[in-house]
């Protein structure tokens, strides 16, 4: 895959920083969109929360979750997965990072969640498939240092 320089440059100052708790997605009614909001504001890190037109996604760690599900009465849950941060302050205006970084992975046979934050990108892949993305995103880095 081609690469551009400054992308290049990006991804070989990268850090893959692999959360170290496994991760559950969910999604939960709009109807329960104030109860999400209330159970979710007292968790810690990592934990994410979007607002859709159709439905609330959460991200947060397993062992909450399976607190905290019995409060809802209408979600889907998927995982666990593992996160993996790549810890490089990125501009937004920066275009075609996260893209080198998901087709590397797809390339790989791993599915990928994306999640950005407005410092940094992050990737949920299923707990079975977190070693192989971690070392796929290493090889991706050496290969861009040189």
């Amino acid at each position: 895959m081609r690469i551009g320089d400054d992308i290049r440059k990006l991804i070989a100052a990268t850090e893959v920083v692999l959360y170290p708790e496994p991760l559950m997605i969910v999604s939960v009614s709009r109807d329960e969109e104030e109860k999400a909001r209330r159970l979710m504001e007292d968790l810690e890190p990592f934990s994410s929360i979007t607002f859709d037109v159709s439905e609330v996604s959460l991200v947060l760690k397993t062992e909450e979750w399976d607190d905290l599900k019995e409060n809802f009465h209408d979600y889907e849950e998927e995982g666990p997965y593992r996160l993996i941060t790549f810890d490089i302050v990125l501009d937004l205006a920066i275009v075609g990072y996260l893209a080198v970084i998901s087709r590397v992975l797809a390339d790989a046979g791993i599915s990928i969640y994306a999640l950005s934050t407005y410092l940094r990108d992050h990737v949920l892949v299923k707990e079975s498939d977190a070693e192989t993305a971690v070392n796929v995103l290493r090889g991706l880095i050496e290969e861009c240092k040189m």
